[in-house]
């Protein structure tokens, strides 16, 4: 018996029906199911949604990572190169840290950030999905988009095979060095900054894995075991007195087990671990040249974990199917180093007892106080530069997830209900401390009218464990109202509870209303062409990092000293003599804070409204042409406010400009931060808040209802895009194409802040103070007005396969970013940091400043990458097939990133590193592989 023209989605059941009703039993003694690759307009779906298989994967020069294969899908583009090394994309307008990351429907999201997640290895991906939008009521907690990974599994033929994928160093081509690219600064412009010539690459990866029946038509599993290295050299820029050798090992295994208990119920269980780890050797290089000389130091550092997951599925009736699903996943962050001589160096999480090692140097003395005695600098520390800075991750930092949820799906004739409940929890074990404790850092004060030098203690500890509670549930109609007409609505509801390092609630927001409305008109009823859209609601908790120091303890002080000497090893100062102003920063006191005053007490989630319109046709037999338009809006984002006036004012408080100090109108003086409270407090920017505080450190707590408007303007944020798109599938070739038209808009990114690099998620600068937000409304940094993608392959023989991955794309806005002076008689606390800059071509002394919007700096160049494969499948070996994948071809490397901040942050004036580019595209690189299936 055979059934022709049978459609089977990913993640859904497809009931085939071999009898009628007159037939009665009949027994089926196997079955066996072939396919063709197909990409049929899918008229039962009404999501914006890009499907790429393990087989179409294989064909094309794509990466071999979850980013880079969804980057092919439209509206997506690269982040930041400060997040994960360029390594998460942007959908849709949003920062790369509002996405969500699945493996077999078990969330793989880091919510300590939003900004990793765990990865399977790449060879045990059967299936990616890329929901750019339009997804239903079953997921939630994005507002950027879904990937959704599924993995190959065993089946009653035995299969195995190997893999081994070489990039070698020797055959990548040197990256551009960065060079000053400032005016305003003639004494260094066109040198080099950064030394990214010398920078060398590679890595190998190889895999075995092997599928089958343990009981035939009973049990199956697929198992993969993999090992990747990866090595890099990195030099930095010319200022820095040293450079690191990096080796990434990840060994990788995962395992696919599918239970058929019975007809009527199955059990599956996947299990995989992505735990690696990075040896970064850390030397001394003469400044400004690529030697390399004496060891400091080695860092270790860990990343990915296991995750376990399992799914009973229950078909309770032909038309009412149960599934519960439980995850438990772990990810390690953890950090150590050991000395040139062997000597441990970390920090345990304990805010009394700070990490150990060589402190942290800073010389910011006057160039003629330098001159004269050399810079002071450390020849021990081995974290100062770029990407630590000093800092250390605690040795246990982890994260823990917990997962578990229950769907159901009951046919009611012409309606499909799908309803669930989704309980996750999140745990986080973080902090960080200095290496050696603390920094020191050296200046030049005219004091009584002499020059001296002097130098300022920094401490900084933190630790906590950390909780995020997340519920949700959700119903969803698929509603058949024609042969022809789908309505899908569905309602979600979310709640999320965020809990401090010492397991209280500082934020808990119950049912957060999440309508979606979508449609799929099948317009001639042969699923030639479809017309769809929806409409829907999408929103996003706190990550777990927001706790960590904004509401458990925290220690942060400071204290400045005369020395008589320099320690010639650490740096360090010899001979001190306080000038006893020893005092707290932030209001990190090392107390816990109180839970009560975080966080506004009417605080509602992230969250946005995206609408879409789309049209999609066949237009041969074996091409397809479509088109949509998107409009997404940010109706509430979450952010912090460490600006006390609109408290104060709204209290009724006066500023005495001489003493700096607020008074009421009794003469009494506020007493703000103290301890046990937060210098920073989270909000819903533009809209009025309702905040907790301790006015005058006496512990009497007084709820004030602030204005939006004192405290900030209303987030904005607006994503408007057309996207075109065609595929076509023959004997032969595939293809597809896509262009986005996207305007990207607004005051905010989001959870991250391109602009300088910042990933505090939900804590930016963005809103800290009001003055911050003046002139940053444009367009933002993932704003790419025009991209163009087009990828496939070609079968000149059954033994010669040809793949192409095209993308041209416009660049990102640029900005000008300067002081704020006057403010109350001096240049603002935070730098430069503000859309305004540009008035003190002279440098010197600090002029007024002019607005300078954001986005209106122009624009970086055009970006355009070519990548070509070739592949070679002998008739002569069965199932061997070697391949070559050369990636920018043309060896393109465009700035795709700047230095933003214009002026220097103390004085006002120009700075020579405004406009030198943080990132390239990266060089041209060559990919060989080797894959043997049997």
């Amino acid at each position: 018996m055979v059934r022709d023209s049978v459609l089977v989605s990913a993640g859904t059941g497809t009931p085939v029906t071999f009898v009628t009703a007159s037939d009665g039993a009949l027994t089926l003694e196997n079955i066996v199911v072939t396919g063709v690759r197909v990409n049929p307009i899918d008229v039962s779906s009404v999501e914006s949604v890009t499907i790429l298989s393990a087989d179409q994967l294989s064909k094309i020069p794509v990466l071999r990572d979850l980013t880079s294969a969804a980057l092919l899908a439209p509206g997506a583009v690269r982040g930041d190169f400060a997040f994960a090394d360029g390594k998460l994309p942007s959908f849709g307008g949003s920062s790369v840290a509002e996405n969500q990351y699945y493996v077999n429907g078990f969330n793989v999201t880091n919510s300590f950030r939003g900004l990793n997640f765990s990865k399977i290895p790449f060879e045990a991906i059967a299936e990616q999905q890329v929901k750019t939008g339009g997804y239903g009521a079953e997921f939630g907690r994005s507002l950027g988009g879904v990937v959704s990974q599924t993995t190959k599994r065993g089946t009653n033929e035995f299969q195995s095979g190997s893999s081994i994928y070489w990039t070698p160093g020797s055959l990548r081509a040197k990256t551009r060095n960065a060079i000053y690219s400032n005016p305003l600064e003639p004494s260094s412009l066109g040198t080099v900054r950064s030394i990214n010539a010398e920078e060398e690459t590679g890595e190998w990866t190889a895999n075995v894995w092997a599928s089958g029946a343990l009981v035939k038509d009973k049990l199956f599993a697929f198992a993969l075991i993999g090992y990747s290295e990866h090595d890099e050299d990195r030099w930095g820029n010319v200022t820095q007195a040293n450079n690191t050798n990096d080796k990434t090992e990840r060994p990788s295994w995962l395992v696919k087990l599918d239970w058929h208990i019975n007809d009527a119920n199955s059990f599956e269980l996947t299990g995989f671990s992505d735990q690696e780890e990075t040896t970064s050797k850390v030397y001394l290089n003469t400044l400004g040249a690529a030697n390399r000389l004496g060891l400091i130091g080695t860092q270790y550092e860990e990343n990915g974990g296991t995750n376990v997951v399992g799914k009973y599925t229950s078909y309770i009736t032909d038309s009412f199917t149960v599934s519960a699903l439980y995850g438990y996943g772990e990810y390690s962050r953890g950090l150590h180093l050991t000395t040139a001589d062997g000597r441990r160096v970390a920090y345990s999480g304990d805010l009394n007892t700070p990490a150990s090692g060589c402190p942290v140097i800073v010389d910011a003395r006057a160039a003629d106080r330098r001159a004269a005695t050399g810079t002071y600098a450390s020849t021990c520390n081995i974290t100062a530069t770029f990407p630590n800075l000093g800092n250390i991750e605690r040795e246990d930092a982890r994260d823990e997830r917990n997962q578990l949820r229950i769907d159901a799906e009951w046919e009611l004739g012409a309606h499909l209900l799908r309803f669930g409940y989704d309980l996750d929890d999140f745990e986080s074990v973080a902090g960080e401390s200095i290496e050696g404790g603390r920094q020191w850092r050296y200046s030049t004060a005219t004091i009584g009218g002499v020059r001296r030098d002097t130098v300022r203690e920094q401490i900084i500890n933190q630790g906590a464990t950390v909780e995020v509670k997340q519920r949700a549930f959700y119903i969803e109609d698929n509603w058949n109202i024609t042969e022809n007409f789908l309505l899908s609505a569905g309602l979600r509801w979310d709640s999320f509870e965020n809990l401090n390092g010492q397991g209280e609630t500082y934020v808990e927001i119950d049912n957060q209303f999440g309508p979606r409305l979508g449609f799929s008109w099948d317009v001639k009823g042969d699923s030639s062409m479809k017309v769809y859209g929806n409409a829907g609601r999408y929103a996003l908790p706190l990550t777990a990092s927001v706790a960590i120091r904004g509401a458990s303890a925290s220690l942060f002080t400071r204290e400045d000293y005369f020395f008589t000497g320099v320690d010639p090893v650490t740096g360090a100062p010899l001979g001190l003599v306080s000038r006893n102003n020893f005092r707290y920063v932030n209001g990190e006191f090392g107390e816990p804070k109180n839970a009560q005053t975080i966080a506004s007490k009417n605080l509602d989630p992230m969250y946005q409204d995206e609408f879409i319109l789309g049209v999609q046709m066949r237009i041969t037999n074996h091409q397809n042409i479509g088109a949509r338009a998107i409009y997404r809006e940010l109706k509430a984002a979450i952010d912090d406010n460490c600006d006390y006036t609109a408290i104060l004012t709204t209290e009724g408080f006066t500023l005495d400009e001489e003493e700096g100090v607020w008074f009421d109108a009794n003469g009494r003086a506020a007493d703000l931060p103290n301890a046990g409270f937060p210098f920073c407090r989270m909000f819903n920017p533009g809209e009025d808040a309702i905040f907790l505080t301790d006015l005058y450190g006496d512990g009497t707590l007084k709820q004030t209802t602030v204005d939006g408007d004192l405290l900030s303007p209303k987030a904005r944020r607006t994503y408007k895009a057309l996207e075109l798109f065609w595929d076509g599938n023959w004997d032969r070739t595939f293809m597809q194409a896509t262009y986005t038209l996207a305007y990207s808009k607004g005051n905010t990114e989001g959870g991250v802040k391109s602009d300088i690099g910042q990933d505090d998620t939900n804590v930016t600068q963005d809103f800290d103070y009001k003055e911050l937000a003046v002139d940053s409304y444009g367009y933002l940094p993932n704003d790419r007005r025009h991209s163009l993608k087009l990828f496939g392959s070609y079968s000149f023989t059954d033994e010669v396969a040809v793949g192409t991955n095209l993308l041209v794309q416009s660049g990102r806005p640029k900005n000008c970013l300067g002081v704020l002076y006057p403010y109350h008689g001096d240049i603002h606390p935070y730098g430069s940091s503000f859309f305004r800059c540009g008035t003190t071509l002279a440098g010197g002394q600090a002029g007024p400043s002019e607005p300078r919007p954001r986005g209106t700096a122009g624009r970086l160049p055009w970006t355009y990458q070519v990548d070509l494969s070739v592949a070679y499948t002998p008739t002569w070996a069965e199932g061997l097939t070697a391949k070559m994948d050369v990636f920018n071809v043309f060896n393109k490397q465009e700035a795709i990133a700047v230095d933003d901040r214009a002026e220097d942050g103390a004085t006002g004036a120009p700075v020579s590193t405004y406009l030198v580019p943080r990132a390239f595209q990266s060089p041209r690189e060559f990919q060989f592989s080797l894959v043997y299936h049997f």
